[in-house]
């Protein structure tokens, strides 16, 4: 089994950056470079629009296709990294440079739970945006702009989003789901987890399965024993094995590290 053929960028989420030291893919990026595979990563802001993010990534984009050679990239995106990568590709005539985008838990259909947090007095809404501003200043990010994401990822910012980002031609989009099966799946994840749950129903602890659907859909998956997956093990947060497996398929166990090989591997018998 070889790598693919063209390499791999990995595009984060919210909330982290591309660490060298702490990984934000953990254990992944090393099993897809085992597999034969050549990894790259996104590098954007952590709170930055999906316009400034989707400016940065153009950048990278380039960056790889020169140091490689390659005609264009493989792209996996984890939660808004998603959306950052689908803004690039359409607003940024980057179809012929992208073979396929993976899209793991991204809130493509926006967030009800958002809609209800954003009724809350304006102002106290731009207090808590300028606080994580100036966190993620302090972290790394060039320009983050946390009140503009925070709208952004209402349902009705996302249907005019959809409408106005068309997927680009010749780029093949496929979208993973996963879900906790209970709030306690992951302590950190377990507040908001209950509010999502309240609101919305089942998720990952921040993005339903019903708003991760994009492209062709590869279903819903969960952990295989009693604990389920929650949006920071969906990255291996834990850094150690956790078997996931197929809503309803209880033959698909994997671990979530090598369930991004199989990923790599369906892609590559597509011949990207």
């Amino acid at each position: 089994m070889g790598g693919l053929k063209y390499p791999i960028l990995l595009v984060h989420g919210m909330g982290f950056h591309d660490h060298r030291i702490f990984n934000y893919w953990g254990r992944i990026p090393r099993k897809l470079e085992a597999q034969g595979n050549r990894i790259f990563y996104g590098k954007q802001d952590s709170h930055g629009s999906a316009e400034s993010n989707g400016r940065f990534l153009y950048g990278r984009l380039q960056e790889i296709l020169e140091e490689t050679g390659a005609e264009k990239v493989n792209i996996i995106a984890h939660s808004k990294g998603g959306l950052d990568c689908r803004w690039m590709i359409s607003h940024l005539d980057q179809g012929a440079h992208v073979a396929s985008l993976t899209t793991v838990a991204t809130p493509h259909h926006g967030s009800h739970t958002v809609d209800v947090l954003l009724r809350f007095p304006d102002p106290a809404v731009r207090a808590a945006a300028f606080i994580c501003d100036c966190w993620y200043r302090l972290m790394g990010d060039r320009a983050p702009d946390s009140f503009q994401v925070f709208h952004d990822l209402t349902t009705e910012r996302m249907e005019m989003f959809n409408r106005q980002t068309p997927d680009a031609d010749g780029v093949y989009y496929q979208s993973y789901a996963f879900v906790m099966k209970h709030i306690w799946s992951d302590l950190l994840m377990a507040v908001p987890c209950m509010v999502v749950r309240m609101l919305e129903g089942a998720s990952d602890g921040l993005v339903t399965p019903g708003s991760a659907v994009w492209g062709a859909f590869q279903g819903i998956y969960t952990g295989s024993g009693h604990q389920g997956v929650s949006h920071c093990d969906e990255v291996d947060r834990r850094r150690r094995k956790l078997f996931v497996e197929k809503c309803g398929e209880p033959g698909t166990r994997t671990d979530i590290a090598e369930f991004y090989c199989g990923i790599a591997e369906r892609l590559r018998e597509r011949g990207y």
